[in-house]
C-alpha cells in the first residue's frame, strides 16, 4: 500500500494533499514523489493517465483496491483468484507491472526504511483501541477470535491516504485501510469487523433471508434510502444486521435507543429495529450467533412489518455528502462525490466479491435497464454469469463486448476486459470439445495490446492444454 500510494503521487495524484497534521514528515515523502523523475516514473504517469478517472475520491478507491490485492514488492504478483477480482481492480490491471519498475527506480525500499519507524508509532497508536472493539464486537455476538478456514481480518494503517477510509472484501479476505486522523476511526473500524462476523452469516441464510425481500419495496421508497441497496435485499439484510448489533453495542437509554430506531425508519434502515428486538432476544438466552442466526431470520414477521410501516413517515433526502476531502476537509477543494451509476457499479461488484452471482446478477440487469450496452456493465454481468454457471449467457455477453470492440466501439477499449473476455470464450469453447474455437480465442488474447500479464498466462495455458472440469489454470488457481 505505501508503494502504491508513492507512485499515486508521482503520477500526480494530488501531491501534496491528505497528510494529517500528527505526520507532518510525510509531507516531504509526497513532494519528492511528485518530483521523481526516469523512464519508469514517466511509463507511471502515461498509464496514470491513459486510466484517470473523474474524481479524485474514486480514482483514490480503486489504487487502493489495487494495493491490497497486490503481493509483496519487488514483483507485486497478484494475491488473489482472478475470478474474484472486481472490475474495478480489472480496469487498472497492469498497473503492478508498472509499480515494479517504479519501485526500483524510486528506491521504495530505501525510502520504507526511512518512514516505517512512523508507521510503528501510527500502529501502536491504533493497537489498543482497535483490539479493545474488536474484542468487545466477537464477545457479544459470542464469536471466538481466531483465524479459521482462512478467513482474514486485517486493518492496514496508511498515512499517507489522507482522511478517506477503504473498506474492501474479496472472498474470505476482508481488508479496512485506515488513515492518521487525530481521532482515530475506531468506529469504522468495528463496522468492517462485524461485517467480518456477519456476512458469512447472511450468505449462508440467503434462501430464506430473500424470502422477506417484500420489506425492501417499502423501504425503498425512503428519499434517503442508499442507492446501493435499491436492487439488493441481501446487502440491505447484511447492512441493517450489522447497524443493529452496533447499536446494541452502545451504551443507550431506553430514550435514546428508540430515537435511533426513529430515526432508521424514517431513513429507509427499516430492519433496525425488528433486528434489535431480536438481538435482545439473544442476549438473554441464545446460543453463539452462529447458531442462533437461523432464528433471527425466521422470527422476522413480513406481514406485521408492513403493517408497521404503513405509519412510518419517511425523511426527505439529504444533500449528498462527498466522500473524500483533504486533512483539513476543505468543501472548497473537495470534489464531487460519487455518482450513482459509479455506486451500483461497486455494488455489483461487491457481489462478484462475493462470489454472490445472483445478487450480481439483479444489480448488473438494473445498471444496463439505464445505461444500454455500458462495457464495465456487461462485462460484470457476465462473470456473474459465470459464477452461476450459465456458460450460454456468459458467452452471449463476452461475445458482445468482442464484436462491439471489432465494431469501433471506443468505449470498448479496455484491453483487460477484452482480453478476459477472449479467455473465458476460449474456456467455454474449450468446456464444449470445441478445441479450434478455443484456441483462436486463446490466440485473440494474447494479440491485445496492453494485455494484462494474467490474461496472458491464462491464454498461454489455455493454448498448451485444454480447459475442463478438474483442470487447474494459473490465474485462478481453482478450476
Amino acid at each position: 500500500m505505501f508503494s502504491t500510494m508513492c507512485a499515486l503521487d508521482a503520477a500526480g495524484f494530488e501531491p501534496n494533499a491528505g497528510i494529517p497534521a500528527n505526520v507532518p514528515e510525510l509531507a516531504e515523502l509526497k513532494l519528492r514523489m511528485s518530483q521523481q523523475t526516469g523512464p519508469a516514473t514517466e511509463a507511471l504517469r502515461k498509464f496514470y493517465r491513459e486510466h484517470e478517472l473523474s474524481g479524485a475520491g474514486e480514482t483514490l478507491s480503486r489504487y487502493i483496491s489495487v494495493g491490497l490485492v497486490l503481493g509483496a514488492p519487488p514483483r507485486f504478483p497478484y494475491q488473489f483468484e482472478h475470478d474474484i477480482l472486481p472490475p474495478d481492480v480489472l480496469t487498472v490491471e497492469g498497473f503492478n507491472t508498472v509499480l515494479a519498475n517504479f519501485y526500483r527506480e524510486a528506491k521504495l525500499n530505501v525510502e520504507w526504511a526511512r518512514y516505517s519507524p512512523i508507521y510503528d508509532r501510527e500502529l501502536t497508536r491504533y493497537e489498543s483501541p482497535t483490539r479493545r472493539a474488536l474484542f468487545v464486537a466477537a464477545g457479544y455476538l459470542r464469536e471466538v477470535m481466531a483465524p479459521k478456514g482462512g478467513r482474514m481480518f486485517t486493518v492496514y494503517v496508511e498515512p499517507l491516504t489522507g482522511s478517506h477510509i477503504n473498506f474492501r472484501n474479496y472472498a474470505e479476505h476482508y481488508a479496512i485501510v485506515v488513515g492518521s486522523p487525530k481521532e482515530l476511526p475506531i468506529d469504522d473500524i468495528r463496522h468492517a469487523y462485524i461485517h467480518f462476523l456477519i456476512d458469512p452469516l447472511v450468505l449462508k441464510n440467503r434462501n430464506d433471508i430473500d424470502k422477506k425481500s417484500a420489506l425492501l419495496q417499502v423501504a425503498g421508497k425512503a428519499p434517503g434510502f442508499p442507492v446501493e441497496y435499491e436492487h439488493d435485499f441481501i446487502g440491505f439484510f447484511d447492512e441493517c444486521m450489522v447497524k443493529s448489533v452496533e447499536l446494541r453495542l452502545k451504551k443507550m437509554t431506553p430514550a435514546e435507543l428508540e430515537n435511533a430506531l426513529a430515526e432508521s425508519d424514517r431513513t429507509g434502515m427499516v430492519l433496525i429495529r425488528p433486528l434489535v428486538t431480536e438481538l435482545k432476544i439473544f442476549e438473554k438466552e441464545g446460543p453463539a450467533m452462529n447458531y442462533y442466526f437461523p432464528e433471527i431470520v425466521k422470527h422476522l414477521d413480513v406481514e406485521s412489518e408492513l403493517i408497521r410501516l404503513k405509519s412510518v413517515k419517511f425523511a426527505a433526502a439529504e444533500p449528498p455528502k462527498a466522500h473524500f476531502s483533504d486533512a483539513a476537509n476543505d468543501a472548497k477543494t473537495a470534489p464531487a462525490p460519487e455518482t450513482d451509476l459509479e455506486r451500483d457499479l461497486a455494488s455489483g461488484d461487491r457481489q462478484i466479491a462475493l462470489q454472490n452471482g445472483a445478487g450480481a446478477q439483479q444489480i448488473f440487469e438494473t445498471i444496463l435497464a439505464a445505461h444500454p450496452d455500458l462495457p464495465r456493465a456487461e462485462y460484470g454481468l457476465a462473470m456473474a454469469s459465470v459464477l452461476q454457471g450459465k456458460a450460454s449467457r456468459a458467452e452471449e455477453l463476452f461475445e458482445k463486448l468482442v464484436q462491439d470492440s471489432k465494431a469501433g466501439n471506443k468505449a470498448v477499449a479496455d484491453p483487460s476486459i477484452l482480453a478476459w473476455s477472449h479467455v473465458y470464450l476460449g474456456r467455454i469453447h474449450d468446456l464444449r470439445g470445441d478445441r479450434d474455437l478455443a484456441l483462436d480465442e486463446y490466440s485473440a488474447a494474447l494479440a491485445i495490446e496492453g494485455a494484462p500479464e494474467a490474461a496472458k498466462k491464462a491464454a498461454e495455458h489455455g493454448q498448451a492444454e485444454p480447459y475442463g472440469p478438474g483442470a487447474k489454470s494459473p490465474d485462478t488457481g481453482r478450476p
